[in-house]
């Protein structure tokens, strides 16, 4: 395949192959029992199983009931599926936040590689072959045995509850917790295909699917919005705009990850500091405070200074401060897995005084467009004008409107543990994150990536 979507795919799979020496075929971790080829034109020879979706009842607000048996009995250790896994959603979503950020250069930006992983493979469910095909390439998860007239198709669920085995690593912390929430809205008496929806269960802690009158735009819009900000508690309001009256499919996923500092910064050190928005803006942000031993590192190459931030036992918090006079920007661009690992594996152990603006933040990207800036024929593929989701529902045809992934990321200030007493001996490096700069959440198990971001004004 010699087309931009093909040699952007191809090049996708080798830089993920390569750079995480998977020796084990991503693929074969996650293929269905007894996988073969199967035919792209073929007609499937059994009906699709579809269910009946309850009207949305703003009054019932009770999250769709699961069935036991498909529960996993216990939460996964770390694995080598989970291992590559990791691997695959952290290249992938390097490049993805690259997209996102490139963006929104001057603005606060927050992205999860797991969350839009996760929506992406949900999807895949419901795809007609050609197009979950171009699916499971653009995840790094093609067979690399298919033929022109057929391909190799993996088992959506086990990639879904293996991200959700990653979630729950960060939630056998002290206080640490991952919520994944998942909504999605179909056209009125329009019935869904029983896999899909078993996808958002194990995608999700809690899902709802309902079906929706979408003949009154704007009292649709402002039905589903509401539903979802009485669902979320209120953490996802306005999600929805400018729906019309052809709308057949709206999905929304929420990730909120809920942390603590693994030590607490001191209270009587938070103070009002200035904080450099750049060269010519100057705001007046509250600073946190504390001295403690801290591995970090000063990249001389990259121009910046690199510090780990213990959250939970697992968890954890790479914050990239540029160096005065280097861009921000231009440290994003060259991010990739390699350098991520680099600067995790360099990291020596000192004494620091560490100031940090306090923030909590949240964003909603929507796919569509993300996909387009990631490249336009994959949007057009996987969500646009030339995907099929005949595995979606038994209305044909049935487009996607809107994919929304939203992430909200709240820090405590308190901390999991109490400040040590022992007064530390030596006189600390004073480290101040007083201009703009680039983190990460990282799950230090599998070393997956769960939240990208950067901090343009704190006070925003």
């Amino acid at each position: 395949m010699r087309s931009p979507l093909g040699a952007f795919l191809l090049c996708c799979y080798l830089s993920v192959s390569q750079a995480n020496r998977v020796y084990v075929h991503p693929f074969n971790l996650f293929a269905a029992e007894n996988v073969s080829c199967e035919t792209l034109q073929a007609q499937t020879s059994t009906p699709l199983e579809t269910l009946p979706v309850d009207p949305l009842d703003i009054e019932v607000l009770t999250p769709d009931s699961r069935d036991p048996s498909k529960l996993d009995p216990q939460r996964q250790n770390i694995t080598e599926r989970t291992a590559v896994l990791a691997a695959l959603l952290n290249s992938l979503g390097l490049r993805m936040y690259q997209a996102v950020s490139s963006k929104q250069q001057s603005t606060n930006t927050l992205f999860s590689p797991v969350n839009t992983f996760g929506s992406l493979v949900t999807f895949f469910l419901g795809a007609s072959k050609k197009t979950a095909s171009t699916f499971q390439r653009l995840l790094g998860l093609g067979s690399g045995k298919d033929q022109v007239d057929c391909v190799f198709l993996m088992d959506g669920h086990k990639v879904l509850k293996t991200l959700q085995g990653i979630n729950s690593l960060v939630d056998d912390g002290p206080k640490d917790e991952i919520t994944t929430q998942v909504w999605a809205f179909t056209r009125q008496n329009a019935q869904l295909s029983k896999d899909f929806i078993q996808g958002t269960q194990d995608f999700s802690d809690t899902s709802f699917i309902r079906g929706v009158d979408f003949s009154e735009p704007q009292e649709a819009e402002q039905l589903v919005n509401s539903f979802v900000e009485k669902t979320s508690d209120g953490r996802v309001k306005g999600i929805f705009k400018d729906l019309n009256s052809s709308s057949d499919f709206l999905f929304v996923s929420s990730f909120n990850f809920q942390g603590n500092w693994r030590t607490a910064f001191q209270p009587e050190k938070t103070s009002l500091q200035e904080f450099h928005v750049d060269e010519t803006t100057t705001v007046m942000a509250s600073l946190m405070t504390h001295t403690g031993q801290y591995h970090y590192l000063k990249d001389q190459k990259r121009q910046c200074t690199v510090v780990k931030l213990c959250l939970s036992k697992r968890s954890y918090m790479l914050l990239v401060l540029p160096h005065e006079g280097a861009s921000l920007h231009d440290i994003e661009s060259k991010l990739h897995t390699d350098v991520m690992s680099d600067w995790h594996q360099n990291l020596q152990e000192g004494l620091l005084e560490l100031s940090l603006p306090k923030f909590s933040m949240s964003s909603a990207t929507y796919l569509n467009d993300l996909l387009t800036n990631l490249n336009p024929d994959v949007e057009a593929k996987l969500l646009g004008s030339e995907a099929e989701f005949s595995q979606l529902s038994n209305t044909k045809p049935f487009t996607i409107d809107k994919v929304v992934n939203k992430v909200l990321f709240e820090m405590s200030e308190e901390g999991a543990e109490l400040q040590d007493k022992v007064q530390e001996t030596g006189v600390p490096l004073k480290l101040s994150i007083n201009r703009p700069f680039f983190f990460s959440v990282i799950e230090g198990d599998s070393s997956a990536i769960l939240m990208l971001g950067k901090i343009t004004n704190p006070t925003l």
